[in-house]
C-alpha cells in the first residue's frame, strides 16, 4: 500500500489530509509542530496526538526528506547537496555558515544543478548544527 508523504505538504495541505482522515483541522498544527520544529519522522513519539491517530498515521502516511544523491563540505563548513526529485531530475542546496546565521540557496529548477537562483537567510536555530560548524573552522 502506498502511503502519502506528509513532507510534501504545507500547513493547510496536513489540514485537508487530517480532514481525509476523519480528524480536526487543529491536529494539522500538531503534526506541522512534530515534523518541522521537532524534525520527528516516527508518529508513535508524536504523544499529544491520541493513540488512534498515530496508528492510522503509520498506515496510510510516512515523513521521508529527498534522497540525497550526493553531499560535498568545504573546510569552511559550507555544504552542497544534491537531491533527487524523482523522474530523473536533481536539485541543488548550498548551506554557508556563519557565525550568528546561515545563508541557504537552492535551486528552483529541477535538473539545474549550476543555476542556484534563489537565497534566503535562515537562521541557525539548533545550536547544535551552529558549534559544530563554527568548530570546522
Amino acid at each position: 500500500m502506498n502511503t502519502t508523504n506528509l513532507l510534501e505538504f504545507d500547513l493547510e495541505g496536513l489540514a485537508a489530509f487530517c480532514e481525509k482522515l476523519g480528524e480536526k483541522r487543529f491536529r494539522a498544527t500538531q503534526l506541522y509542530r512534530w515534523i518541522h520544529q521537532r524534525g520527528a519522522s516516527d508518529f508513535s513519539q508524536m504523544t499529544d496526538l491520541a493513540k488512534a491517530l498515530r496508528e492510522k498515521l503509520a498506515t496510510t502516511a510516512h515523513v521521508a526528506a529527498l534522497p540525497v544523491i550526493s553531499q560535498q563540505e568545504s573546510k569552511d563548513g559550507t555544504i552542497k547537496w544534491l537531491f533527487d526529485v524523482g523522474q530523473g531530475d536533481a536539485v541543488e542546496a548550498v548551506f554557508i555558515p556563519e557565525d550568528d546565521r546561515g545563508t541557504l540557496c537552492v535551486s528552483s529548477q529541477a535538473g539545474c544543478q549550476a543555476a542556484l537562483v534563489a537565497a534566503w537567510r535562515v537562521r541557525v536555530v539548533n545550536r547544535t548544527v551552529a558549534r559544530k560548524n563554527r568548530s570546522r573552522r
